[in-house]
């Protein structure tokens, strides 16, 4: 349910005062008919930016491309983390001495290697 379907049940109209679409007046049998050809190209026009952003998306992942933050640990600050691990260091401490969080730390090592 939209909007404009939830005021005209409350008895509220909408209309347009100014502008291109100064016609629309939901009061009216046209004003409905020619907003809800406008919200349903609204719509329309949504769909298509979805599947092209999904295309788009997927082509850029063929091409080997990935989106989001660059990650900042790398395999040697992680061999570094395991083995400070091991003598006994704190997570917080390790991660402090890395200079990353502590929840990077977790997400970069797989669950048979939890520190």
């Amino acid at each position: 349910m939209s909007i404009v379907d939830g005021l005209r049940d409350r008895g509220i109209g909408f209309k347009v005062l100014t502008g291109a679409l100064s016609a629309v007046d939901t009061t009216s049998a046209d004003g409905r008919l020619f907003f809800q050809i406008i919200a349903a190209m609204a719509e329309f026009e949504r769909s298509l930016i979805k599947d092209r952003t999904k295309a788009g998306l997927e082509a850029a992942k063929a091409q080997g491309r990935t989106g989001g933050r660059p990650t900042v640990i790398t395999d040697d600050l992680l061999t570094v983390a395991k083995a400070r691990k091991a003598k006994g260091e704190s997570v917080s401490a390790i991660a402090k001495a890395l200079g990353v969080s502590r929840a990077t730390l977790y997400r970069h090592l797989s669950d048979q290697e939890q520190l």
